[in-house]
């Protein structure tokens, strides 16, 4: 694949054009915050962005996503899946990305996340502001980024865009793009490593350590009532985690019989979420405690998946850290705890 350059004043073209073949998606400002939606405007983007409220993944798995629709005459899936860009995801976003890839497509392969994912162009971007609560460059170190198609770095005068894939090398037809010159490639190369030392937060031991003592303390049910004692079982941790994937799914039903299934995201830290029916109104919770809820989050994270995934569940967004209301759903201080007891 090839690394190209396009000037800051040729930018706002490419990206016109870009949206006039297909629908672009990038972080755009949200009050003081941002997210990802819908360009309508090439001015909209703000690549400047620290971290978005809610992660890329909800593209391709939606907070309400119908699965089917049904009426007296039969069932037909809602699925409806667009070919489109996504535009300015960091590298920790782009790892949770693989990460939803992964346990979306092995054993049961789910076509309502696919079909989305599959019609997606997704292009990277340099960090150029870190948010308060990142720790992106302490956790998951062995792990590199790979479910995008381009990589975009903003440098002095313009943007160096790397290839990754074909798709990646179609979109070099919309804007006026020349080849980066070995001195821009170098710039932006400084531009990426520089972000890496801006982290405010930071995990103090590597993964395989962290994976064997976070489940050592298991049973130190102590630990994990006062770890808990202040959560308000909300969920928020769950709901902004790129890296959760847990859905209820519901069915509603109308009058005239017609209806649809839509799944909806779900989370571990809600008290509801471990309750099972046992029939004739009876149920249980096998996860009642808040510090029951609390450990299997962290475990989750942090050790559960390792082997799977290649690494720790978590990509150091810090989104969680930044959402809670009580600040207690911290990964990295939570785990530096469990660390140095």
């Amino acid at each position: 694949m090839t690394t190209s350059f396009i000037r800051s004043d040729d930018f706002a073209a490419f990206l016109t054009a870009m949206m006039e073949a297909v629908p672009v998606y990038g972080p755009v400002a949200k009050r003081s915050r941002f997210v990802f939606e819908r360009l309508e405007a090439p001015d909209e983007l703000r690549l400047d962005y620290d971290v978005t409220i809610l992660p890329p993944k909800k593209l391709f798995f939606p907070p309400a996503q119908d699965l089917l629709r049904f009426d007296e005459a039969g069932v037909e899936a809602a699925l409806e899946p667009t070919e489109k860009v996504l535009l300015g995801v960091h590298f920790y976003d782009v790892k949770a990305i693989d990460q939803t890839d992964l346990l979306f497509s092995e054993r049961n392969y789910d076509v309502n996340y696919m079909g989305h994912r599959e019609t997606t162009t997704i292009v990277a971007s340099n960090i150029q502001n870190v948010s308060g609560r990142a720790f992106f460059a302490s956790v998951g170190t062995d792990v590199q980024p790979e479910g995008h198609d381009a990589f975009l770095t903003a440098i002095e005068g313009g943007y160096v865009f790397e290839t990754r894939t074909e798709r990646g090398e179609a979109l070099l037809g919309y804007g006026a793009f020349q080849p980066a010159t070995d001195a821009q490639i170098d710039e932006a190369a400084r531009v990426n490593a520089a972000a890496l030392e801006q982290c405010p937060e930071k995990l103090e031991h590597g993964t395989e350590e962290i994976a064997t003592k976070v489940r050592a303390a298991f049973g130190d049910d102590e630990l994990w009532n006062e770890l808990a004692a202040d959560c308000f079982s909300c969920g928020t941790c769950n709901t902004v985690c790129p890296t959760c994937y847990c859905f209820d799914v519901q069915d509603t039903w109308n009058v005239d019989q017609s209806g649809q299934r839509t799944r909806f995201w779900d989370g571990c830290l809600t008290e509801d979420f471990a309750k099972c029916s046992l029939g004739d109104g009876g149920s249980e919770n096998f996860r009642e405690q808040r510090g029951q809820r609390f450990r299997h989050r962290i475990m989750r994270k942090a050790t559960y998946l390792n082997e799977k995934l290649g690494g720790p569940a978590c990509v150091g967004c810090g989104r969680c850290s930044a959402g809670c209301t009580a600040d207690i759903a911290d990964p990295v201080r939570v785990i530096n705890r469990i660390m140095a007891s």
